[in-house]
């Protein structure tokens, strides 16, 4: 391969390893005798040479049931990511941590230099993995802001907007009892979005009715029941996703209440079903492609910026406008 770009071979594997200490007529001439030639690095020693692993761990802190569950939240930073690891000819590491012993492991898989960087795709309480990640030197990214405050680099969304949208769209449609079924109190998306919820309810001198779901369709079930029984009277509610707005839908329908007539309903995150329920659900739409490209990039060091906040847009559908 040296030889057919007509350089030395310690110049020839500078280009193959990356460096960028090479002229630009250099690294073309080697790159083309590469692809001349099929030459295919061995990635063991390129590593050796580079301290580089060229791969980037996604972790999820979360059961591989809710992971590969209906909720595409998870599948489309899933794909963001990989499309922006692909672009920089990154491999993708998917590593749960749900498991006894799970956060350990991704501890010694980062720290021992097997990826170049990691991005935790999702949040619970005060999380230390991200934390002690740093104080390694690895690179770590957080999917949503952590719950204290820090200077970890993450990427959100405007959530406490997009609830803010959700909920003056119902008080604007002249709705009075307006109940929310709220997501985790240990994840930020589920605090954020119960902050909106309040604000708006404060802001209008209105009355906060909230029960607590978990995310799934059979918690918004549960929780939409449990509002009903406590007050009969509530003619909407917002809730703090989809997949729970589904399951709030349900139980409307076998409580024989209407959608919107007798209660309106509005969800979060615009999931495909949304389009395709009966009515279709008013929802906030969340870029969630978009928030795995920029993880992608901020890790790889790419995007401006450690601190971003994506904006959220309310949709409104036949499930609040009768």
């Amino acid at each position: 391969m040296a030889a057919r770009a007509g350089v030395s071979r310690a110049t020839a594997s500078r280009v193959v390893n990356g460096s960028t200490r090479v002229a630009p007529q250099i690294r073309e001439a080697v790159t083309r005798a590469v692809e001349e030639l099929g030459y295919v690095p061995n990635q063991a020693a390129r590593s050796l040479v580079t301290q580089r692993s060229d791969s980037i761990a996604l972790v999820f802190p979360e059961p591989a049931t809710r992971v590969f569950s209906d909720d595409p939240t998870f599948a489309g930073i899933i794909r963001g990511v990989s499309l922006e690891l692909e672009k920089a000819d990154k491999q993708l590491v998917l590593m749960l941590t749900d498991m006894a012993g799970g956060y350990q492991r991704v501890e010694r898989y980062a720290t021992n230099g097997h990826v170049d960087g990691v991005v935790i795709a999702s949040m619970h309480g005060t999380d230390p993995l991200p934390g002690v990640l740093a104080r390694h030197g690895v690179p770590v990214v957080c999917s949503g802001r952590p719950s204290v405050p820090s200077s970890l680099p993450y990427v959100d969304m405007d959530n406490v907007g997009g609830a803010r949208r959700a909920v003056r769209h119902l008080v604007e449609r002249g709705r009075r009892r307006i109940a929310a079924i709220a997501g985790p109190q240990d994840m930020i998306a589920g605090i954020d979005r119960l902050t909106g919820y309040r604000e708006v309810l404060h802001d209008s001198d209105r009355r906060s009715i909230i029960a607590v779901g978990d995310f799934t369709r059979d918690s918004g079930t549960a929780a939409m029941r449990q509002l009903l029984a406590d007050d009969p009277e509530i003619d909407a509610v917002f809730v703090a996703s989809d997949l729970m707005a589904l399951g709030a839908m349900h139980a409307l329908r076998q409580a024989g209440r209407r959608v919107p007539d007798d209660v309106a309903v509005v969800g979060f995150d615009d999931i495909p079903a949304a389009s395709y329920t009966e009515p279709p659900l008013t929802t906030v739409r969340q870029p969630t492609l978009e928030m795995g490209r920029r993880l992608a990039r901020m890790v790889l060091g790419q995007e401006e910026g450690t601190q971003v906040v994506l904006p959220t847009e309310l949709v409104v559908r036949g499930s609040t406008t009768p």
